[in-house]
């Protein structure tokens, strides 16, 4: 009998997106699902499944982790309170980040949000060592390639030297199901948990955006009711 979890995801799955249904045969691997992690990962685009869709061929490394993983003990977490330079002088004066914390950025279309972001994967990979992971949630195909492309013109991906770029993307877009682009956000934090517990770097998580992962799982939810 597998994991309640599995049968309810399995059981939706073939429901909503292939020509199976109930009671069909299915078989598990017994372990949770893995993504590549690690540098080979930096300027890469990649899927819910750590798979790459950017057509550069297949990831150069072996070393993955399961998306599902327990949460640091409290003991392990740090209490001090401590401010994330930004290096643009209006954030860190009147909206200091704190480091480690959570921060929302809001604007509508064309308000330069991008623009803010770049310039934070920037700055962090300039001044601390630091790299930044990119989860796109339910982003339209033209918004995520025109992340891509701004961010190869900007230098934050290096396309001819991929070791030396600053962020790893990882997409599941609008037309992913509604599994793909609720789990989209967990690989995305698994690539950025090895930068900060295995190689011990300053890593700027972004997931854009969170009411498209509050509609996935709403979508997910409702046919299994």
């Amino acid at each position: 009998m597998p994991n309640i979890y599995n049968a309810l995801s399995c059981s939706y799955e073939c429901y909503r997106w292939s020509n199976e249904r109930d009671g069909s045969g299915s078989d598990t691997r017994g372990a949770p699902l893995s993504v590549p992690v690690g540098g080979a990962t930096l300027g890469r685009i990649f899927n819910v499944l750590g798979e790459p869709v950017d057509n550069l061929g297949p990831v150069d490394t072996r070393t993955t982790f399961p998306i599902h993983r327990s949460a640091p003990a409290f003991i392990q977490l740090d209490t001090k309170l401590s401010i994330f330079e930004t290096g643009i002088k209006v954030v860190d004066l009147l909206a200091p980040y704190r480091r480690g914390g959570k921060i929302g950025l809001f604007g509508g279309a064309g308000v330069g949000k991008t623009v803010l972001i770049m310039e934070l994967i920037n700055n962090i990979a300039k001044a601390h060592g630091g790299v930044s992971v990119f989860g796109g949630v339910g982003e339209r195909t033209r918004e995520g390639n025109d992340l891509y492309m701004e961010m190869k013109e900007s230098g934050v991906i290096n396309e001819q030297n991929l070791a030396e770029s600053k962020v790893a993307l990882v997409y599941g877009q609008m037309n992913e199901p509604p599994g793909a682009r609720m789990r989209v956000g967990l690989t995305a934090l698994t690539m950025a948990e090895y930068f900060r517990d295995v190689n011990e770097q300053d890593v700027l998580l972004f997931i854009d955006n969170i009411f498209r992962f509050v509609q996935a799982g709403s979508e997910v939810s409702a046919p299994i009711r």
